[in-house]
């Protein structure tokens, strides 16, 4: 459709980290060498990247990974691409009844498909000026944050796009986001958990060390990630004990009803504690019978969800002697969602297109 001379547009871009094509080994295997091949992920040396990547990790790791796919796969496809489509869509439906056609929205993935060059192309191709990118992160991280934003500015670059390129920042502590996580998570909670465990993806330690520049504060001390300080601004470990101090608030939760950890941690290097699965395995034996989880690092429930969650973790909980542990929905494609995701982004939409 071409542009209209007269109307300023901008893009908002919706970027999540993305899925691959499908459940097969071969799909998967290309979306991990892609995805592992970020140096953002992987942070060592080029050459021990490649050789670790596709001569240790995908040729061993692509059917392991395509049977846990497999178990979370729906007809419509990926989880995480469908519910990105989903929000997509209705963001897209609310920005026309609040801006008309003033604003253009796109979906990309950081890895696989649909991608960031295609989701920058669709824009430049409406005649948008500006292109406003709410990475769907709510807390930051170099692997995931950091990269994404690398990588949009590389093909606006390569693309020649002459307009503005802005970002939303981390949301973790976001009025609008923590009401939603609330409002979609409260009505699961009206049963009797005996614990209620917030699950965050992890990270290696080194990484959230990285986002320390004084060298002395993250993972230096136990109480490092109390509060939100200068040294630890953009450290993702505290930004989720900040996401859960304020979600168990909202929630009604004491101190003594939730827990924090993390998951996904792979290899031998060190990765931020606590970790989720530990939780699984000891909680039964402290009494924790009934667990529910929420995991306020996705704002899609994927493979780490899913399969991880939902499926293992509710095995490992039972083999450990726990009666049930349900999984809390993410955010997804949800109308309270897709609504504050437009009211996040309004003041960035308003202040582009006037």
């Amino acid at each position: 459709m071409p542009s209209e001379p007269s109307l300023k547009k901008t893009g908002l871009l919706l970027l999540n980290l993305g899925t691959p094509l499908s459940a097969s080994p071969e799909d998967v295997g290309n979306y991990l060498k892609e995805f592992l091949a970020d140096p953002y992920v992987i942070d060592i040396p080029a050459p021990l990247r490649w050789l670790l990547v596709n001569v240790l990790i995908v040729p061993r790791r692509k059917h392991a990974s395509a049977a846990l796919y497999k178990k979370v796969w729906t007809p419509e496809g990926s989880p995480l691409l469908v519910f990105s489509k989903e929000l997509c869509a209705k963001v897209r439906g609310l920005c026309a009844e609040q801006f008309g056609n003033s604003v253009v929205v796109e979906l990309g993935m950081r890895y696989g498909t649909p991608s960031l060059d295609h989701a920058v192309a669709t824009l430049m191709a409406h005649g948008v000026s500006s292109i406003q990118v709410l990475p769907l992160y709510p807390q930051y991280s170099l692997a995931a944050t950091e990269t994404a934003i690398d990588k949009v500015r590389e093909i606006a670059a390569k693309r020649k796009f002459a307009g503005a390129v802005s970002f939303f920042p981390a949301f973790y502590d976001h009025e609008l986001y923590l009401n939603a996580v609330t409002d979609v998570s409260a009505p699961h909670l009206r049963k009797p958990w005996d614990k209620v465990l917030f699950s965050f993806h992890g990270l290696p330690e080194r990484q959230v060390k990285k986002t320390d520049k004084t060298g002395q504060h993250c993972l230096a001390q136990a109480t490092c990630c109390d509060q939100i300080v200068a040294a630890n601004a953009n450290c993702y470990r505290a930004q989720s004990y900040a996401t859960a101090r304020a979600l168990a608030a909202k929630l009604g939760l004491k101190d003594d009803q939730y827990l924090v950890g993390f998951q996904s941690r792979l290899g031998r290097t060190p990765w931020i504690q606590p970790h989720s699965d530990e939780f699984y395995r000891k909680l039964p034996s402290q009494g924790v019978k009934r667990l529910a989880v929420i995991s306020p690092s996705f704002v899609a429930d994927c493979l780490e969800t899913l399969e991880e969650i939902q499926i293992r973790g509710l095995e490992e909980f039972r083999q450990n002697g726990g009666e049930d542990l349900f999984l809390v929905p993410s955010l997804n494609g949800s109308p309270v969602w897709a609504e504050t995701v437009v009211k996040m982004m309004t003041p960035m939409l308003r202040n582009a297109i006037s």
